[in-house]
């Protein structure tokens, strides 16, 4: 399976990121742990939302959806 998850920051609940594993435990993992330099100063985080795909193409094209202004409007209406 191949996963687009959503998180957000517990001590800075504005800051969110979304991202795309095919090992979600381990990714979710990772972030807290301060391994991505892009959520690193910013954990701890909460796991929002994810969403299952057995197609990785459609999980990646889903995940650039969600990181542009439509994606994001549909996220902030319905995922968050």
């Amino acid at each position: 399976m191949h996963y687009v998850y959503l998180l957000q920051s517990i001590d800075r609940p504005r800051q969110r990121y979304v991202g795309s594993t095919q090992n979600l435990r381990q990714r979710f993992k990772e972030h807290n742990e301060g391994k991505s330099i892009h959520t690193g100063r910013h954990r701890a985080w909460r796991l929002v939302t994810y969403i299952a795909f057995t197609d990785e193409t459609k999980a990646r094209e889903f995940e650039r959806y969600l990181k542009v202004g439509s994606g994001h409007a549909f996220a902030r209406r319905h995922l968050w």
